[in-house]
């Protein structure tokens, strides 16, 4: 991933899913309330470990339970506003989130494995490598968007059980945001 030919570590982004990477997912797909939202462990603690080495920290997510009616969009913005003040709040950052709310079938560009979200941020943060950065997602849809847009791909799940035509899209392989930090974290000192 990293060596002496490609820029040092500190100018790569890490863009990560949301849901199955930094919070719990809930039963029913959706999170829809901010005191629904409930961080996987040892997560917050990784992302004030990975706040050190990355550039920009982003987060691209789809949820159509707003487009669904499960949610408003300003309900949405409520948990991502308590995500982000206990992300601070653990000495941590993340420099933006990118939600894909429409439904599937409408939001294709936007929503993973659509490249849209990641272009918007390309957009927002121009210093944005692609090819220097890494996307941590607990999907198939997650590793496509990172291998269509030539990032790295650490795939977060504990079962090794997935369809053969998903493992060319993982380069590495997790059971959780912790041991996905202490690998990257390990390769920046190399």
């Amino acid at each position: 991933m990293i060596n002496a030919t490609r820029p040092a570590f500190g100018a790569w982004t890490l863009f990560l899913d949301r849901d199955g990477v930094l919070n719990k997912r809930q039963m029913n797909g959706y999170v829809t309330r901010p005191e629904d939202y409930e961080w996987l462990p040892g997560s917050l603690k990784s992302l004030a470990a990975l706040s050190q080495a990355f550039r920009h920290i982003v987060v691209v997510t789809n949820q159509q339970g707003v487009g669904k009616g499960f949610m408003k969009k300003e309900d949405l913005d409520a948990i991502h506003a308590k995500m982000m003040g206990d992300v601070y709040a653990a000495n941590g950052r993340i420099d933006a989130i990118y939600a894909a709310t429409g439904l599937r079938c409408n939001d294709s560009f936007r929503r993973k494995p659509g490249t849209g979200m990641a272009l918007e941020a390309k957009k927002d943060f121009p210093a944005i490598r692609f090819d220097l950065s890494v996307m941590v997602g607990d999907t198939f849809t997650d590793m496509l968007f990172g291998h269509r847009m030539h990032m790295q791909t650490i795939l977060i799940s504990k079962t090794k059980n997935f369809p053969h035509n998903h493992y060319p899209l993982v380069q590495y392989q997790f059971a959780s945001l912790q041991e996905c930090a202490a690998f990257l974290l390990t390769r920046k000192r190399t």
